[in-house]
């Protein structure tokens, strides 16, 4: 194995250890920040006298906030990713890609568990209410957003918002059915390259979408866990557009 290749393949066993490690974080934060919030607000659901704390009350986000919103949506991104990942894994014997599928697959199967999870424990539904489309909670005056408008950030999302369905791509960076059918088809070095393509692609649309959460969530382990997204995906693409670069290729513009 040369060095460049070994080089590789200990960039990607690092963005996968980073998500991982993410991951850990983040789930520990969920159970602090669950007891924090109980703290904080005991009583108020459960209708207990007022100074009373009880340990299993929690401040429960609106179902249209921010909060719901990137765990509903990510959930469904992050499913994604890991379908294809499974794919490329019987469609190549090539170390270094299968490695880096496991890593994606085993992280992002994780945190999907995590955020159902989350709606599970603030009993909100896992479809938008009123009819929302995918990334609404996105846009600056998204009813749920309480943040600062003139900051400049998300306004310039608000398209992610009315981001059209396409042949199965319900947000942006996810791939559509015909592009599925590809990669289902393709083997080997083809197999490789249209999966880091892909995955590159699904990778800065999460990315954007975590950044999102950062700014608008409001509970503090999910705003964690997104932040940690942001660092292992970021990762991630460097490791994928190095591994295109050595098979010939580069990601899609």
């Amino acid at each position: 194995m040369t060095g460049v290749r070994r080089d590789r393949r200990v960039a990607v066993r690092a963005a996968g250890s980073a998500a991982l490690l993410a991951l850990l974080c983040a789930g520990a934060a969920t159970v602090a920040s669950a007891r924090d919030d109980g703290a904080r607000d005991g009583g108020a659901r459960g209708g207990g006298a007022r100074g009373t704390h009880s340990p299993t009350a929690l401040r429960v986000p609106a179902a249209d906030s921010a909060d719901a919103g990137f765990a509903r949506d990510m959930a469904v991104h992050h499913q994604q990713a890991v379908e294809m990942s499974f794919v490329v894994r019987d469609r190549t014997r090539d170390e270094e890609v299968r490695l880096l599928a496991y890593d994606i697959a085993n992280t992002q199967a994780n945190q999907r568990g995590m955020m159902l999870g989350w709606l599970d424990l603030w009993e909100l539904p896992k479809t938008a209410p009123g009819g929302q489309g995918p990334m609404s909670w996105m846009t600056d005056d998204h009813p749920g957003h309480t943040g600062d408008a003139g900051h400049g950030g998300l306004t310039g999302h608000a398209g992610h918002a009315g981001h059209p369905p396409r042949d199965g791509s319900l947000m942006p960076g996810m791939a559509t059915r015909a592009e599925l059918d590809r990669l289902r088809a393709a083997s080997g070095r083809d197999a490789e390259v249209l999966y880091l393509r892909l995955m590159s692609d699904h990778h800065r649309g999460g990315v954007d979408m975590a950044r999102g959460c950062v700014r608008l969530c409001t509970v503090g382990a999910e705003k964690r866990l997104a932040q940690g997204m942001v660092e292992a995906q970021r990762s991630e693409l460097d490791a994928m557009a190095a591994m295109l670069e050595a098979r010939g290729a580069k990601p899609r513009s």
